[in-house]
């Protein structure tokens, strides 16, 4: 029987954030921050160069819980890669010292990349929240 190899980013990463994930991320912030506050986050997001996290790093940096691969979104991000898809780059936001990063768009992306492989990176764009 043949080891399953797990995709690596060029396989299954965009190079860009697809165009609906900055309007998902601006109604997430906006219940953070003011309605102009997170526009503008969204749009030094659109800015922002691209980088890459381990998957495992943006969870715990985030403090968020990784989603087992039977959550909807998940899984539908998996079967995505499966099928030789690709999927968009995670939107950060760093919300200040010793606070939680903020996923603003991804969180999905990100669990679905930890159980493909906790160590790969993740490309994102990430920027101050000031």
């Amino acid at each position: 029987m043949a080891k399953k190899t797990k995709p690596s980013r060029e396989e299954h990463w965009l190079d860009e954030p697809e165009e609906h994930d900055f309007p998902a991320a601006a109604s997430f912030l906006a219940l953070l921050f003011s309605e102009t506050a997170a526009a503008v986050i969204v749009d030094r997001l659109r800015q922002a160069a691209a980088s890459s996290y381990k998957a495992k790093d943006l969870l715990r940096a985030a403090r968020l819980e990784l989603l087992p691969r039977s959550d909807a979104e998940v899984g539908t991000d998996l079967k995505k890669v499966a099928r030789g898809e690709r999927l968009s780059p995670v939107l950060l936001v760093r919300a200040g010292a010793g606070a939680p990063l903020i996923v603003a768009d991804g969180y999905h992306r990100i669990c679905a990349s930890y159980h493909l492989d906790e160590d790969s990176a993740v490309p994102c764009r990430l920027v101050d929240s000031r």
